[in-house]
């Protein structure tokens, strides 16, 4: 059996084990770890190809772990968690409110804004869901809305941390397909907040053709609109920090992190932030930043055993020669992905994905920061999409009176809005490339 069989039937295998209910970091690991021992064993014999195999495996998630883009991820993370426990969410909700309240499903409109707001200094989808779960949900209810839209609207505004910078999954596909950190968060920017005027948008449009999922509210003065937005501006100081340390090129997309995480942290304890509160930050930032490192690794080794079997040559070979139009090529990526994240995380999907798709859509001509801020649009399906969807679950498990069926019901009308900013941004690429390139004098 020569080693692209071994790659395509033991990625099947990958498949299978995910699809069953294995955690993709324990799946992918063993997966490529046995990868490794069957291709290396075919070249030297069992007994030495064992050796070598679990020597190359051995040397993964230390190299991994010591990349020095990953070190932001945790200080994006801890960001959004003292933002929390410092009561800047509350605020910025707050304000958001008052401002768009008036409108047809204005807290839903609101929540939008406010996740947008908030994932632009936290970088992590479920830390944003489940920080509005708290915040906003209780807020729709009071005033009457409809318990699934009101958790479908959390579920999806969270997925915005996606792709507004700075973004944890945009810094690991960085990574993983050897681009520039800096590029793609700025590219995020514009996406983004097209990505939630169309959320806000379908909200509007949803409540207008039935009131009865989510009222409006009103009875807000000028004044105390205007005297709510010192209370929001914590969070768009740091987003000004971190956004302008990159573009002036201050400072690394890391010293940005940093930089906004002592920001935030100095404002917490201005505002009174308790000890136990910093406690509970830190220790919910060390979970999440485990869970994404533990996935990170798995599935490097599994990347690792592809290269070996060189998979992904073969696949961009294949796609480079199928006869017809590139678009269609890419749409058909594109559905796959769809389908995929019925089933995977986005984190562990795009790593196990990238290494094999992004050279072929690099051999159709591409632009590699396009295409990152396209998968990672993709990517936030899977965290609304059942059975997987990680923010439903998030959602669902802060709220106990709303079943995980609901919080899926309530976030299904957000797939026609992720349809259509794809397809925006597929007709218009410029709407991504344009900050990246002022910034770099193209």
């Amino acid at each position: 059996m020569s080693s692209y069989e071994i790659g395509i039937w033991l990625s099947g295998l990958l498949v299978i084990l995910v699809l069953v209910g294995v955690r993709v970091a324990f799946a992918a690991a063993f997966v490529g770890l046995l990868g490794l021992i069957a291709i290396q064993s075919q070249r030297l014999g069992f007994e030495r190809g064992f050796v070598v195999a679990l020597k190359l495996a051995g040397t993964v998630p230390h190299s991994k772990a010591t990349t020095y883009a990953l070190s932001l991820i945790p200080t994006f993370i801890l960001i959004g968690y003292l933002a929390y426990y410092a009561g800047l969410t509350q605020k910025l909700f707050e304000a958001a409110k008052r401002w768009v309240g008036w409108m047809p499903g204005g807290l839903g409109v609101a929540t939008v804004f406010a996740t947008a707001g908030f994932a632009a200094v936290s970088g992590a989808s479920v830390a944003t869901s489940a920080v509005f779960a708290r915040v906003a949900i209780p807020e729709m209810l009071k005033v009457g809305y409809d318990k699934r839209f009101a958790a479908g609207v959390v579920a999806a505004g969270g997925t915005l941390a996606s792709l507004i910078p700075p973004s944890a999954i945009l810094v690991i596909y960085a990574i993983i397909v050897e681009q520039s950190v800096g590029q793609l968060l700025l590219a995020g920017f514009i996406p983004g907040a097209v990505s939630a005027v169309i959320y806000a948008g379908l909200i509007i449009v949803m409540a207008k053709r039935n009131p009865n999922l989510g009222p409006s509210v009103s009875g807000f003065t000028w004044k105390q609109r205007f005297e709510s937005l010192p209370g929001a501006f914590p969070i768009f100081a740091v987003v000004f920090i971190i956004i302008y340390s990159i573009y002036f090129g201050w400072g690394t997309p890391t010293e940005a992190g940093a930089l906004g995480a002592f920001v935030v942290l100095v404002m917490a304890w201005w505002k009174g932030m308790k000890m136990q509160d910093l406690k509970s930050a830190l220790m919910e930032t060390a979970k999440l930043t485990v869970m994404i490192f533990s996935i990170i690794w798995g599935v490097l080794l599994y990347v690792r055993f592809l290269g070996f079997a060189d998979l992904p040559g073969v696949f961009a070979e294949w796609i480079a020669d199928l006869d017809q139009p590139r678009i269609v090529t890419l749409l058909m990526i594109l559905a796959a992905y769809a389908v995929l994240g019925m089933f995977m995380d986005a984190i562990g999907m795009l790593l196990l994905t990238l290494p094999v798709v992004f050279p072929a859509v690099m051999g159709l001509g591409y632009d590699p920061i396009w295409f990152g801020i396209i998968v990672v649009k993709m990517a936030e399906l899977c965290l609304i999409t059942p059975p997987i969807g990680l923010n439903c679950f998030v959602v669902a498990g802060v709220r106990a009176d709303i079943s995980v069926q609901d919080v899926f019901r309530g976030a299904s009308p957000f797939f026609i809005a992720d349809a259509i900013t794809i397809g925006v941004l597929i007709a218009f690429p410029d709407i991504v490339l344009w900050l990246p390139r002022l910034v770099s004098g193209q």
